[in-house]
């Protein structure tokens, strides 16, 4: 594997900050703990990089680290030497390191997990596409909840908001995936190793 080829699992914003949301209950994947830990374990099995992006504002809700919830759900821990790096911008790029990390590293593929698909995710993949990664974007290790359009006060379906976002990423900033594909890949990176 050159260092073109290296890969780092980037997980965004799975932090009990949303847990501590009233729209919890809507959540589109409430087992995305599971479903990450998944990614997780397979890309420590095969050495690729795996990067841990928090949300933290100072605004009186949980996303406020006074509350204490600007922490990974529990069920994933950071390794040492995984990288947890603290966002204050809808991208994982624009108010961190993120992007000089994944130099150093050698990384040029990206693979997209977390918390909320169409924002923080959506916005990280387009973000990565646009400085030249190769981004692979893992739909099921991601949730959402239904938004409300704030001007006319519709709602969108979970499932709406996460075909909107495919759609828009397919082809154009990523390859869309599932859990088993990216672990099919991993394990076939392995046998080839």
């Amino acid at each position: 594997m050159t260092t073109a080829e290296k890969t780092a699992l980037l997980v965004i914003d799975v932090q009990e900050s949303f847990r501590h949301r009233a729209v919890w209950e809507q959540c589109s994947n409430p087992d995305i703990v599971e479903d990450v830990s998944r990614l997780v374990d397979h890309a420590r099995a095969v050495g690729q990089e795996v990067i841990w992006v928090l949300h933290s504002q100072a605004d009186g809700g949980p996303f406020d680290p006074d509350w204490g919830f600007v922490r990974l759900q529990e069920g994933l821990t950071a390794r040492p030497g995984e990288a947890v790096i603290t966002k204050s911008s809808i991208n994982s790029f624009t108010t961190t390191n993120l992007q000089q990390l994944l130099t150093q590293k050698g990384v040029g593929r990206l693979l997209i997990a977390g918390i909320q698909t169409e924002q923080c995710c959506e916005t990280t993949t387009r973000v990565a596409a646009d400085l030249g990664y190769d981004v692979t974007f893992v739909t099921d290790a991601t949730a959402t909840f239904p938004i409300t359009r704030p001007d006319t006060g519709e709602v969108r379906a979970v499932a709406d908001v996460i075909a909107g976002t495919e759609f828009s990423l397919a082809g154009r900033f990523a390859t869309i995936a599932t859990i088993d594909q990216v672990v099919g890949e991993v394990i076939g990176e392995a046998v080839a190793s």
